[in-house]
């Protein structure tokens, strides 16, 4: 393949996947986010990779565009990594959120193109598991089979693959379309 044919395999596969995009779990995000704003809760955003640079820069939006309290324990790279070498990678988010005192009143975001297991991006399972225990809710956008942020989300933006090439770089790709969408969308009526 050239790089012009390149160029349009990646934009049909774009408009391939904005096609199939679950419309009314885009809503249910949606609503599940107003009422977060409305009753004063927290949104922690969780990432890694590619999707750790997505949370941080949705957490400005959320907070700018959409006036929710919004944090990401990316932001702080000195207690990332503390935590990381100290406590092991599995444990960051999750012991993140318990000094964030996460509670019934708040949502956590998970950004991830698989969606966490119990061997990859097992810190994100540990931090669902954990939300789930305070009885806070989960929202996510994810790729592949979606994992399980798919089956522990209270609304779950799934981002279907097209090719099995391609699924990163358009998974990561399309939470940031979907994020300035909800973040936009929360001020709309």
């Amino acid at each position: 393949m050239n790089r012009t044919e390149y160029i349009d395999t990646y934009f049909k596969e774009t408009a391939e996947i904005l096609n199939k995009v679950d419309r009314s779990r885009v809503e249910e995000m949606i609503k599940i986010l107003t009422l977060l704003r409305d009753r004063g809760g927290r949104l922690f955003i969780l990432g890694v990779g590619g999707s750790a640079s997505n949370a941080s820069h949705a957490v400005n939006d959320f907070r700018k565009i959409s006036g929710i309290e919004a944090y990401t324990p990316v932001d702080n790279v000195a207690e990332l990594t503390a935590r990381t070498n100290d406590d092991g990678f599995e444990t960051v988010f999750v012991n993140w959120l318990k000094v964030s005192k996460l509670n019934n009143e708040d949502v956590i975001m998970v950004l991830s193109v698989g969606g966490g297991t119990e061997t990859t991006s097992k810190n994100l399972v540990t931090a669902m598991n954990y939300a789930k225990e305070k009885k806070a809710g989960i929202v996510s956008i994810v790729s592949r089979d979606g994992g399980a942020a798919l089956k522990l989300s209270d609304a779950c933006i799934h981002i279907p693959v097209v090719d099995g090439n391609m699924i990163t770089p358009l998974a990561e790709s399309f939470q940031s379309v979907i994020l300035h969408l909800v973040v936009n969308a929360l001020n709309v009526r």
